[in-house]
């Protein structure tokens, strides 16, 4: 493509030269303060990592600008499949299992212990309707979800619908241990920017996995405490 053709196209009748967006308003607030982020660990004098302030300084610019040249040069990339990323935790609950159990398969329980999601709101006996806070607090995500398994005292498994704007799944097993509760949960998200964005979702993950392990710290406290 003539690149002078490009340039005229992108200069709007009053002369001032606009950049095409191809970004959402959603993949511009993860970037942003994904971006920042690791820009953060990348230049800390403990944790200096080329990887992360390239990555850090690439994805903050993207959301800044809403535009992806990834996009209009590889635009396949977006529909590439990529893998989930995947984070597990496990803790001992001072509880009884059909207690644990119980408090958890009342997904309106959740936001009482996870403290970046908003609410969940039942639509039926299997499905939900989640909203979580934006990342570092901009904005709000809400996406549906629905029970793909559920076996009392056992295990509860979801997995987000569709059509939900934030693709991702997750699984508790319960398991007896002594007179309380072993639980073991595992959270997966699929990046939403194709193979780049997985490749960002693995360097954030030590983040997300820190937010994880909050919360089942935060739901043995809360549960203990009752």
């Amino acid at each position: 493509m003539d690149i002078a053709a490009t340039s005229q196209k992108e200069v709007s009748n009053s002369g001032t030269s606009k950049l095409k967006k191809n970004v959402s308003a959603l993949e511009r607030i993860l970037m942003v303060t994904s971006g920042g982020y690791l820009l953060y660990k990348g230049l800390s004098k403990n944790d200096k990592s080329i990887a992360k302030i390239g990555s850090g300084g690439a994805m903050l610019l993207r959301g800044l600008s809403g535009y992806c040249p990834v996009y209009d040069a590889v635009d396949h990339l977006k529909n590439d499949k990529a893998s989930n990323v995947n984070i597990r935790v496990n803790s001992i609950i001072n509880k009884p299992i059909d207690e644990v159990y119980n408090f958890w398969r009342d997904f309106e329980n959740l936001p009482k212990f996870m403290s970046h999601i908003e609410s969940v709101k039942p639509i039926s006996y299997t499905t939900s309707k989640w909203t979580a806070k934006g990342p570092a607090g901009i904005g709000k995500l809400s996406w549906k979800a629905e029970i793909i398994k559920d076996e009392k005292n056992r295990l509860i498994s979801w997995n987000s619908l569709p059509d939900s704007s934030v693709k991702n799944a997750g699984k508790v097993v319960f398991r007896p241990s002594g007179n309380g509760t072993e639980i073991i949960v595992t959270i997966s998200y699929h990046a939403p920017l194709g193979i780049a964005g997985e490749s960002a979702a693995k360097l954030l993950n030590p983040y997300f996995e820190k937010l994880v392990k909050d919360d089942i710290i935060n739901f043995k406290s809360y549960l203990e405490s009752l």
